[in-house]
């Protein structure tokens, strides 16, 4: 019986490290390519694949860990963005702690939202987070601090600690790649905890999880908490990219954005949400200026990718016998 265990048990080792030495791989190849980026592509259109790559990432932490759909991401994304645009514009604070205080502000605005909206389930929690997200939008159209419809403009970079010129396009390319990479392993290693493995038996059965005696409220309410938080990163880091703070970062269109590029990517995988939101922010990047509705080619591609590939373009490459053969396992 020791023997056939040990020779069912050989195959998962040898996919195992398998998949770790691809993940290795592409790892090493990815940081490559996005150090060397900045020399072959515009530096800014790199950093809005970057900041929104992250944002999805973000969103995947709760829906596809979590499986949790909200509606409103907008609001820490966008919150975060008007935090960190006002604190550097108007008090003068340095970008780490601008960017600080909008990673504070959406984590707080997280705990506000996630403590109304993580009392019901399905369709009721998304309902909750976009309301409270249009009730957020209204609040940034009337406030004073965030300049109602002529948003926070001309924005400064500043000095990334005292001595690092960002107004340098290649500076501030690094850095945003830097907080990426940050915010990434943060986001794995969160995902390979034991709570991100009890946020996966919580989405996979609920009910058993609360039978264990996990408090699935708080872990609810935890992984919410942790998704508002890395999306606010996101959302100061674009304010201090384009320099300007908008109502169209808090506005409902924004977070279905967020729910697009996550789907078309994969969810419950790592680099899904990146690829999904690369695809979207090039169309968005190289379609602005045809005569083709950017919009409409996205809606007919998401169209595609949901009658083609189900679990999204990087899940349906896991699932596949090359994904298989790699040692990768595509879990939702």
């Amino acid at each position: 019986m020791s023997e056939m265990t040990q020779t069912a048990a050989k195959p998962r080792i040898e996919r195992s490290a398998t998949a770790s030495r691809t993940y290795t791989i592409f790892v090493i190849i990815g940081l490559a390519a996005l150090i060397l980026a900045p020399m072959f592509f515009y530096p800014i259109f790199l950093m809005k694949l970057l900041c929104f790559a992250l944002f999805a990432c973000a969103f995947n932490l709760l829906l596809g860990y979590t499986g949790l759909l909200s509606f409103g991401h907008a609001t820490f994304f966008g919150g975060a963005a008007y935090f960190t645009a006002h604190v550097v514009k108007e008090w003068g604070f340095p970008p780490e702690l601008g960017i600080l205080t909008g990673v504070v502000g959406a984590a707080l605005l997280g705990l506000v939202m996630g403590f109304f909206a993580i009392r019901r389930q399905g369709i009721y929690f998304a309902m909750i987070t976009l309301a409270l997200s249009q009730m957020f939008f209204f609040f940034c159209l009337q406030a004073e601090f965030t300049q109602g419809e002529d948003g926070i403009q001309s924005v400064p970079r500043g000095h990334l600690f005292g001595f690092i010129d960002l107004n340098s396009s290649t500076n501030m390319y690094y850095f945003v790649l830097a907080v990426f990479l940050i915010g990434m392993v943060i986001i794995w290693r969160f995902i390979n905890s034991p709570f991100g493995m009890i946020l996966r038996s919580i989405r996979e059965n609920e009910p058993r999880a609360i039978s264990l005696g996990y408090s699935v409220a708080r872990y609810k309410l935890g992984a919410f908490v942790m998704s508002a938080a890395l999306a606010g990163l996101a959302g100061g880091l674009k304010s201090l990219v384009f320099q300007f703070a908008t109502l169209t970062d808090v506005a409902w269109q924004m977070s279905g954005e967020v729910i697009l590029m996550t789907l078309l990517g994969g969810i419950g995988t790592l680099i899904g949400p990146i690829f999904g939101a690369g695809l979207v922010v090039t169309l968005q990047n190289y379609l602005a200026t045809s005569q083709f509705p950017v919009t409409i080619v996205t809606g007919v591609i998401f169209m595609v990718c949901v009658l083609v590939f189900r679990r999204g373009i990087i899940g349906e490459f896991y699932a596949s016998r090359l994904g298989r053969k790699l040692g990768f396992e595509h879990r939702r």
